[in-house]
């Protein structure tokens, strides 16, 4: 379990780096990455990164200045209110017109010391199942291309989920094993703030997690699948993979959670809402006590995943009419522990989503030190939880299996989420 002293020592680590780096740096140049990116309008993901890496941001009380250069960018698409071109001409970057060139800086060789691929938002298609066919597969496939051809490579990071093929995915985390370089991806919910400071020791005998959030099929699913995972994988044993996911809607989801093996479920999910800073109200208050029958009432578009794992572990999450990501889990002997992952979502050109700060600040330093303990395999499960979702909605909400989605790994003993300070 991580300490507040372990993770002050870590961050007085991370900033001595940063403020004493003038020295350290003086006879060898700073680290540089290319930044690949769908397209730069407000509040896009790519807006969030690209001002973080080129400007800094605010962290322990402190502006935490960029501690890599940026050093090549591209960009797919420009927005009609595109902020692309006008923030790389103010922070003085080179565009370039591939993925390739961005890695190479123009030349024939890999020339930068880290890759930050942010393929989120934009105009791209979807398939028959509503998935959005971002290029975070196409574009991790050139930068491979361009490793392979400089005969060597760099750490990778990968915003959000992988794929919408498990075949693409697989194939993502085997290319980083393969070519050996640290694969770093996700979302900004595992490393976020929490409230209450909370972690789940290592080792923990666990029943089940659940996570009550927003959000769509696709898209925001995915940060309800990481808040629920960062905990679950913690249980004893460590992350064995799942043998299913069964989504299902509204009143289909209602009288599954009915059945009588869902009492634990049923309890985490009002446990979570409990969490929450978002509930509906009427005149000012919930208009009764928070209870399961309550929820049924005034939330009935709810979409839900039901996961069983291969331990006998369940993890279920919904995505319901609330603006906040609220875990709960059920420990084996009894107890429910849970917090709300800290992410207090822009509404206007006045904020800044600094939920993002504490994500940046771990691509820097896999960046800055080679390495990341971050567990690939949990982004790589969880992009397999979104498309089990995405396939058991689209068979007319029944259980999809999935064979192959055995991954097992054990998560690094020091969690890499930010306490309060």
């Amino acid at each position: 379990m991580i300490t507040r002293r372990r993770f002050t020592q870590s961050l007085a680590a991370g900033l001595a780096l940063t403020s004493m780096s003038k020295l350290a740096r003086a006879a060898e140049p700073r680290k540089r990455i290319a930044f690949i990116g769908t397209e730069v309008h407000l509040h896009s993901h790519a807006q969030h990164f690209l001002d973080r890496f080129s400007m800094g941001y605010s962290m322990g009380g402190h502006w935490h200045a960029p501690a890599l250069d940026v050093a090549g960018v591209y960009i797919e698409q420009f927005h009609e209110q595109d902020l692309g071109r006008p923030r790389i001409e103010r922070y003085g970057h080179q565009l370039y017109s591939s993925v390739a060139d961005a890695l190479t800086l123009g030349g024939s060789e890999l020339a930068v010391d880290g890759v930050v691929i942010i393929g989120e938002h934009g105009n791209y298609p979807k398939n028959d199942r509503g998935q959005t066919l971002y290029p975070r597969y196409r574009w991790f496939k050139e930068v491979v291309k361009v490793f392979e051809a400089s005969g060597r490579s760099v750490p990778v990071f990968n915003d959000k989920h992988l794929s919408t093929s498990w075949q693409e995915c697989r194939e993502m985390v085997d290319d980083s094993r393969r070519l050996k370089f640290p694969f770093y991806a996700g979302s900004s919910l595992p490393v976020t703030w929490r409230l209450p400071d909370y972690e789940l020791p290592l080792g923990t005998p666990m029943k089940e997690s659940v996570c009550v959030a927003y959000g769509g099929v696709d898209s925001y699913d995915f940060h309800a699948l990481e808040t629920a995972q960062c905990m679950s994988e913690r249980r004893q044993g460590g992350e064995v993979g799942i043998r299913s996911v069964h989504a299902a809607r509204n009143e289909k989801l209602f009288a599954l959670l009915e059945q009588p093996e869902r009492q634990t479920t049923r309890e985490l999910f009002v446990s979570a809402l409990c969490r929450s800073h978002n509930l509906p109200v009427d005149t000012g208050y919930p208009s009764a006590p928070v209870t399961y029958e309550w929820a049924k009432q005034v939330l009935p578009e709810t979409t839900g995943y039901l996961i069983e794992h291969l331990d006998g572990f369940h993890t279920a999450v919904f995505m319901t009419g609330i603006r906040d990501f609220n875990y709960a889990g059920r420990l084996k002997n009894g107890q429910t522990v849970g917090c709300q992952m800290y992410l207090p979502m822009p509404g206007s050109s006045a904020t800044t989503a600094d939920f993002f700060n504490p994500l940046t600040y771990h691509i820097e330093q896999m960046i800055l030190q080679g390495q990341t303990n971050y567990p690939i395999e949990r982004t790589l499960l969880t992009s397999g939880m979104v498309i089990g979702g995405v396939e058991s909605l689209f068979a007319d909400e029944t259980p999809y299996a999935t064979p192959d989605m055995n991954i097992s790994y054990a998560p690094a003993e020091e969690s890499m989420f930010w306490p309060e300070g």
